[in-house]
């Protein structure tokens, strides 16, 4: 018999069975609070769901080093609609993942997107000024934020937005800025990211109290097979052509770079692969 026949058919069946699994509703952990003087981390994510999709190195960062986590909600979807139940759904998926929330108004930014940028500039800068006001008062150690070509529109605005508010305060902020992938694969990313098997449970049950989401698109269900082949593209990515891949079950890229003085600077001198038992303090000194 060709074993591959049952290796295949078995990812069918978990895929098909997961389909019945329930949405949302699950008790919330208990989450130790961190000290009040926890460094910050800020994801400035483009839509509900977001947070998490791309959240494994920040879950590790807020339970391996008790930093502060925050998802600053950039936009409640295109939906208005279903803005006031998406922000229900985001609320209970961040209670359950134990990061804090940041709204930047009643229904989230509009137009968050390369057009408005261009062609309403001052509404886009009044959105530049409540990002840059964000990244003043929190002061955060890390960002987190979609790099330039992630396919879709409000991700790519979501990246100029950042860039535009840290260009704003110029040399007034300092930090650790991360750059992240979903719809469209970064050509470079520097950081491969391991996550283990609790956190992608845990990531993968958050994701699925965006209940109305998951119902349109079950892509919590194929959430296990992304982070493996991310490990798939990253050995090679990160890990420079023709190069093993890194013995991780699941995993995260990113493009790890700092903020200082007034512009990007690199952090890395190559790609590194991060396990899940390396101390993530290196990679962001204070």
């Amino acid at each position: 018999m060709n074993p591959y026949q049952t290796f295949v058919g078995d990812f069918a069946r978990i895929v098909q069975s997961g389909q019945v699994y329930p949405l949302g509703g699950f008790p919330v952990p208990v989450h130790a609070p961190p000290p009040p003087d926890a460094p910050r981390v800020l994801i400035f994510s483009p839509h509900p769901d977001d947070e998490v999709i791309i959240g494994g190195l920040p879950l590790r960062l807020a339970r391996e080093l008790g930093w502060t986590v925050i998802n600053v909600a950039v936009t409640q979807g295109s939906n208005p609609k279903r803005q006031p139940e998406r922000w229900k759904e985001l609320r209970a998926c961040c209670d359950y993942i134990g990061f804090g929330l940041l709204a930047t108004g009643a229904n989230g930014l509009e137009g968050i997107n390369p057009e408005s940028r261009r062609s309403r500039p001052d509404e886009w800068r009044r959105s530049v000024e409540l990002i840059a006001g964000i990244l003043s008062e929190q002061k955060p150690r890390a960002i987190f934020f979609p790099h330039d070509d992630d396919w879709n529109i409000t991700h790519i605005g979501t990246h100029h937005l950042v860039v535009d508010a840290l260009q704003k305060l110029g040399t007034e902020v300092s930090c650790a800025a991360v750059e992240t992938e979903f719809w469209g694969a970064m050509d470079t990313p520097n950081l491969l990211v391991e996550s283990s098997e609790p956190d992608v449970v845990d990531l993968i049950t958050a994701l699925s109290f965006h209940v109305g989401e998951v119902k349109r698109n079950p892509y919590h269900l194929r959430m296990p097979a992304w982070l493996m082949d991310n490990v798939r593209r990253g050995g090679e990515l990160v890990g420079g052509q023709g190069g093993a891949a890194p013995d991780f079950l699941f995993g995260t890229l990113y493009r790890l770079r700092r903020w200082r003085d007034g512009g990007f600077e690199p952090v890395l001198a190559g790609g590194r692969f991060v396990s899940r038992s390396e101390d993530l303090g290196k990679l962001f000194p204070a």
